[in-house]
């Protein structure tokens, strides 16, 4: 079963993080909507945070494990918000299992295929060698020599922990990443349509949902809207949370 950290009492809103990430990116944001009047359900997706490592990656492996979470902890009429690859999980899995959905954020990023662009940051993860024991800050600055902007390094440092005294690690299944890094740019089956209300939000300096898309996004989500938050990039929750919260507040409410 998933991990998850549970915030609140209402109505179930679940939060999937993006690739690479974990439930604890969303959890400033989830404890706002849990004091909004939701039960805030922060889940950490298989190879990521504290969830379990399996040599099966891909979407449709990822849709069953979140329709497995919900089955287990009675949640049915959920709204759920996915960021990323977790959006790309809550677009399949509103379009496979409707009934369960009540309403869907996708956040920065669209139903059509994405060819492979991590090959920076996975080249900077595989460069780090746990074996010589480094520290924190020598892990960086080899990610440094891969990856110049430092609020991507940040956000991969956060996946770094204490697997034992004095050995650090990764919490994300790097090598199984490796193998399957094209499973994460895949697209919506083209049939696939979801008829409920359904909000995107895009940065306005990301390149990831394009004004070329929306024709695509409207033919899989019909009753859905597109709001863009200017001045940021692909991290649109952590860079601008606050008209993040409030586009989705209201969009929920």
């Amino acid at each position: 079963m998933l991990y998850s950290k549970i915030e609140g009492e209402g109505f179930p809103l679940l939060i999937l993080h993006g690739f690479l990430g974990m439930s604890d990116n969303w959890k400033t944001l989830g404890v706002q909507f849990a004091e909004a009047g939701f039960q805030v359900h922060l889940l950490d997706m298989r190879n990521h945070g504290r969830s379990f490592h399996s040599e099966e990656f891909s979407y449709e492996v990822m849709v069953q494990d979140v329709y497995d979470y919900c089955q287990e902890n009675n949640l049915n009429n959920i709204s759920i918000i996915g960021h990323s690859m977790g959006g790309k999980i809550a677009m399949l899995l509103a379009t496979t299992y409707p009934k369960l959905i009540d309403k869907l954020v996708v956040a920065d990023i669209g139903p059509k295929y994405y060819a492979p662009h991590h090959q920076d940051i996975l080249a900077g993860l595989n460069a780090v060698d746990f074996s010589v024991k480094p520290s924190r800050n020598e892990v960086e600055e080899v990610l440094k020599n891969y990856i110049p902007d430092f609020g991507t390094r940040q956000f991969l440092m956060k996946s770094l922990y204490w697997q034992e005294p004095g050995q650090l690690a990764f919490r994300f299944n790097l090598s199984v990443f490796n193998h399957k890094i094209d499973q994460i740019g895949k697209a919506l089956n083209p049939d696939s349509v979801f008829k409920k209300p359904t909000l995107f939000i895009r940065g306005g300096n990301s390149n990831y949902i394009l004004d070329s898309d929306f024709e695509n996004i409207k033919k899989h989500f019909p009753n859905s809207d597109i709001q863009t938050i200017p001045n940021v990039g692909h991290w649109l929750h952590a860079e601008n949370p606050k008209m993040f919260y409030e586009l989705v507040n209201a969009f929920l409410k």
